[in-house]
């Protein structure tokens, strides 16, 4: 992804005019007509023929206020059945304070060529729907009528967006590949926006130039920078396994407000210094004044901290007081959506509630404790080329003990202390402290995610595999596992739902350790049962012993990927097998002993086969030593599991012996 920052100047402008503009309304052409996939991707359900948008600073005469008015219109091949769903149509809108989005001129058609003409089947405009996501966002949502193979639909509005400081943000790529994407931003000279692009994707065209008198406020006319930007053959982003926001890498155009003229003639400044921003937020009622909130928690700490003395089981003493006393609402944000003490007195809060609650908790004993405000992997990463507070959707607490630093999440009740969820494990976190300047912090996993099975069986007379399956799991292999038995309601009708999961094993007893001590291990033991073989009596038999976690299909299947892999944190999967074989079978072939490794010590898988006494013995580890692996990597990493799969085919083969 590439990122940089460009400052609009009237004066650099070029006078150079490109002709672009809008298509024809429903005006279909041969070539859409006769239009396959093989034109640009041949895998392709569908495709965008054309699109075209344009966004401009309008005046409200009724309000005295000014708006983004934007226009799109898109015209869409369907070549199969599986391309259907791109005729869900899904329009978000945002819910403002003092305002909210609003669709206008909204019209959509299909058209199919069938018996040599053209049919046009109209949307109707009752089967058009708006529902309300959470109270920021609602949807328009409507189905394109009459879809069959080959189908060319179009649609086109108008939306009015009161908020002009996010000036409209344009996404050139989608998770269909486009033969063309224009979109044109006409801005007010009084108006200067830092303008970021997104992407691996090059324009065709681009072009500025100056268009006069395009707004009036006051009876003073203001000329607008109109900037045209034009991609063509424009792939599709696939969405693959480990990758986080598709925002972060699909090719766009983000608009964010520097600064504007005011009408009496001074400059209002938007992009500020961190050194404005953090005055701002240790000032901001529903942030900084509640960090400073310790009288909410003087009279109870004595009760949190008990006996406690020591500075680390003082702060998970109420780490797990401040988890177990407020619960998340089901809302992220950085500020509190009340106040600290409402959310305690309620029991309830956003995630901005529950962590400032816990700043202020650990502070009031005396412990060095800040906040991080970071975005979650589905929000994005942040731009680290200027301050924007709108790119931070979550905040945690960070807690300095002697020379170790913690970074907590109480929303989250079952991550053990210092442990923060994946989602917020995204690049650089700022660390906002009450009376120091902030700072970026690198957000890392503290725990690698850890699995371990030990196997110890015995292959009976009868075919059947019978003998004991422990699993130890810690780091965010067992956080997975505690939600699912949180899930699950209780532990048996976790292990019910495993024993369904898994075909031709048979889970006859269980116990499992230490699911609510959280800074432990989460330990499994399973009595199992396990059909071998049905004819114990062949000459041969087969077993695949890679019947724990066998990977069966390659996570990575691009020819090329222009993002990195992001685990988000290290892993390792360990597995032993003792399995003792009875006395008239031995091995007469197994699975070669493989050793792989990935460049600069990424990671490795082992297997070995051993055989001891009258016992089969059975290793395998795959271990991923990084968090995030570059692009470069894709090819090493696919290359990697393909060879994993196929070495995971190959049984042991038994043989009877006389």
């Amino acid at each position: 992804m590439k990122l940089f920052s460009i400052t609009l100047l009237l004066t650099f402008f070029s006078t150079t005019y490109l002709y672009a503009q809008d298509f024809e309304y429903g005006k279909i052409t041969g070539s859409d007509v006769e239009l396959k996939n093989t034109r640009l991707d041949s895998t392709a359900n569908a495709m965008v023929i054309k699109e075209f948008g344009t966004a401009s600073v309008q005046l409200d005469n009724a309000t005295g206020k000014t708006y983004i008015d934007f226009e799109y219109h898109v015209r869409i091949k369907i070549f199969n059945k599986e391309g259907f769903s791109h005729g869900n149509i899904v329009i978000p809108l945002r819910i403002y304070r003092d305002g909210e989005d609003e669709i206008k001129e909204l019209k959509a058609t299909t058209i199919n060529f069938t018996n040599g003409k053209l049919v046009t089947t109209e949307l109707d405009k009752k089967k058009v729907f708006t529902e309300k996501r959470n109270k920021y966002v609602s949807l328009t949502k409507f189905t394109m009528p009459n879809l069959m193979d080959g189908s060319i639909i179009e649609y086109s509005y108008r939306m009015s967006l009161p908020s002009i400081f996010n000036f409209k943000t344009w996404e050139f790529q989608s998770d269909i590949p486009k033969l063309q994407s224009e979109y044109i931003a006409n801005i007010p000279a009084i108006y200067n926006y830092n303008v970021s692009l997104r992407g691996v994707q090059k324009f065709a065209k681009q072009n500025a130039e100056v268009k006069r008198e395009c707004l009036s406020i006051n009876g003073t006319k203001i000329d607008c920078s109109k900037m045209t930007y034009i991609m063509k053959d424009v792939p599709a982003l696939i969405e693959e396994d480990y990758m986080t926001a598709p925002s972060n890498f699909k090719s766009a155009i983000y608009f964010e407000l520097s600064d504007y003229v005011q009408m009496n003639g001074g400059k209002k400044s938007i992009t500020k210094t961190w050194k404005d921003v953090d005055y701002e937020l240790v000032s901001e009622k529903a942030f900084g004044d509640q960090m400073k909130r310790k009288d909410v928690f003087k009279e109870l700490l004595p009760q949190i901290l008990g006996n406690v003395s020591d500075d680390l089981n003082k702060a998970k003493a109420i780490y797990t007081y401040i988890g177990k006393n407020i619960k998340m609402n089901g809302f992220i944000g950085i500020y509190s959506e009340t106040n600290i003490k409402t959310a305690l007195e309620k029991h309830s809060g956003n995630t901005g509630d529950i962590n400032l609650a816990l700043i202020a908790a650990l502070s009031a004993a005396n412990l060095d404790a800040e906040a991080v405000i970071l975005s979650t992997r589905a929000n994005g990463v942040v731009n680290n080329l200027y301050p924007v507070i709108s790119d931070f959707d979550y905040v945690v607490a960070k807690v300095n003990i002697g020379d170790q630093s913690y970074l907590l999440d109480a929303s989250q009740p079952l991550l053990p202390f210092g442990l923060l969820p994946l989602q917020c494990i995204n690049g650089n976190g700022r660390v906002i402290n009450l009376k120091k300047p902030s700072y970026w912090y690198d957000l890392k996993a503290s725990q690698k995610e850890s699995t371990k099975y030990i196997l110890d069986g015995e292959l009976t007379s009868d075919g059947k595999l019978k003998g004991k399956l422990t699993t130890y799991s810690s780091g965010y292999a067992a956080l997975k596992k505690r939600q699912r038995i949180v899930a699950a309601n209780s532990v048996d009708e976790y292990v019910e739902k495993l024993d369904e999961q898994m075909p031709g094993i048979s889970i006859l007893k269980h116990s499992i350790e230490n699911v609510d001590s959280l800074d432990n291990p989460l330990i499994e033991i399973y009595e199992i049962d396990m059909k071998v073989f049905d004819n114990l009596n062949a000459d041969q038999s087969y077993f695949n012993p890679f019947f724990i976690n066998r990977i069966s299909k390659n996570p990575f299947n691009l020819n090329e990927r222009n993002y990195p892999v992001d685990l988000g944190a290290a892993n390792e999967e360990r597995i032993t097998m003792i399995i003792k074989l009875p006395a008239n079978i031995s091995v007469a072939d197994k699975p070669k002993d493989m050793s792989l490794a990935l460049a600069d010590n990424g990671g490795k898988y082992l297997t070995s086969t051993a055989m001891q006494d009258d016992s089969f013995i059975f290793n395998q580890m795959l271990q991923f030593n990084k968090p995030i692996y570059d692009s470069e990597d894709y090819l090493s990493l696919k290359e990697f599991y393909s060879r994993i799969i196929q070495l995971q085919k190959t049984d042991i083969v038994f043989k009877k012996t006389k």
